[in-house]
């Protein structure tokens, strides 16, 4: 069993992502465990403060230090001690499908979802060092994230999706972007299913698949292209995609 806990202030963002989907039949199933932990419940105030005035002035309030810190402390103790932990941060390493089959592929994961103007710096410094976003923009908290990064990661571990060859396909799982998908009628307001799909002949799929996925990355991601050392095949197949689309060279 793979297990999961997440460092929030506000778990009712997050728990419908554990009660519904993927990662719903992941937990009724036994494959994941989820423990939703709040820094509320480690303050000594009658108030049970969480946030404090930043030093040097500025707009906003910061998580201070020691609720989150016990908080950690306390989730961590019922995980596995090879768990990943990383706190989700606009400032982080950017998430993608290669981490997320790094993360699913260990025992454990710990997230910390910030609020307000941010965590206390010494949460990063001291306590928990990986830092994970999802690009280049700003949520008001972490907990959005860390339900993309769950779901990213739960329907990766083995025995969650129905199919596992479903995961293998995904776009990113080979650098790609995803080809086309198609499903019944086979014809709609005048559109039909390419012929190649309903022929039955595997091997014509499984090449105008391939040559799909390439030429959607060419058009929409080229630098994933770029990065890529690609087969002879790969080249023959793109080069053909471009004449179909009549797109000059590469």
């Amino acid at each position: 069993m793979f297990q999961l806990a997440v460092i929030s202030l506000l778990p009712e963002l997050i728990e419908p992502v554990f009660r519904a989907g993927v990662v719903g039949r992941a937990c009724e199933r036994g494959l994941l465990s989820v423990n939703l932990v709040s820094p509320r419940d480690f303050t000594s105030d009658r108030h049970r403060t969480t946030d404090d005035r930043p030093y040097g002035g500025g707009p906003g309030m910061v998580l201070k230090y020691e609720p989150v810190r016990d908080a950690i402390r306390a989730a961590r103790r019922e995980l596995p001690k090879e768990s990943a932990e990383f706190v989700l941060s606009a400032r982080g390493r950017r998430f993608d499908q290669s981490m997320a089959r790094k993360l699913a592929a260990g025992s454990g994961l710990l997230l910390v979802a910030g609020r307000y103007e941010g965590i206390d710096e010494r949460i990063v410094t001291g306590e928990v060092s990986g830092e994970l976003s999802l690009g280049d923009f700003v949520l008001s908290g972490g907990e959005l994230a860390a339900a993309v990064v769950i779901d990213a990661v739960a329907r990766l571990l083995p025995g969650v999706l129905g199919h596992e060859e479903s995961a293998l396909r995904d776009s990113h799982m080979e650098g790609l972007l995803g080809h086309p998908q198609y499903s019944r009628p086979e014809t709609v307001d005048g559109m039909s299913v390419p012929d190649e799909l309903l022929g039955g002949h595997h091997e014509a799929i499984r090449r105008w698949r391939l040559k799909q996925a390439l030429g959607v990355t060419w058009l929409r991601r080229p630098e994933l292209l770029e990065r890529r050392e690609m087969t002879p095949e790969e080249q023959e197949l793109l080069q053909e995609f471009m004449r179909e689309h009549k797109v000059e060279g590469h």
